[in-house]
């Protein structure tokens, strides 16, 4: 199994969370991740790593209640296999728990196997809990095809 690389720079990474005033750096790495960012909004909180003036991380939480959809995880490609996507999906876990989320839930085309090493397991489409549903995430902007994921936070 190939180890990640390290990240290049010194000093532990700094996963913050990222304001209004990052939402075009932010559409910028998601839409070179071929991510989508119609419905990007306030409710969603997210959660960046910077490198100098360059956002090369993105994760982002919707919460309802109990339940919360994790969306648009992104790293920068001079990035991809440091353990960025991994520390930003940890981070974004313990802020849910925090929160009172008991269980994340996520689509995804691409990145099924990432997601299921860290404890994400496939689940049918129609166990979703009614708010996970009613996004424009499940509803229209993810094809039917998607994974549909589920991790239970304890």
């Amino acid at each position: 199994m190939l180890r990640p690389r390290l990240l290049r720079w010194s000093g532990p990474v700094t996963i913050a969370p990222l304001g209004p005033e990052c939402r075009a750096e932010v559409i910028r790495l998601l839409e070179t991740s071929k991510l989508p960012t119609a419905d990007l909004s306030d409710r969603i909180q997210m959660l960046g790593v910077w490198h100098g003036d360059r956002l090369v991380g993105v994760v982002g939480l919707e919460p309802f209640g109990d339940v919360g959809l994790l969306r648009s995880l992104a790293v920068d490609t001079s990035e991809r296999g440091t353990g960025l996507g991994s520390r930003l999906v940890e981070r974004l876990e313990a802020m849910a728990r925090d929160e009172g989320i008991g269980s994340l839930y996520l689509l995804t085309t691409t990145a099924e196997a990432f997601f299921q090493r860290r404890g994400y397991a496939c689940v049918p489409r129609q166990s979703a809990p009614a708010a996970i549903r009613g996004t424009s995430e499940f509803s229209s902007i993810c094809p039917a095809s998607s994974a549909f994921m589920c991790k239970v936070l304890a």
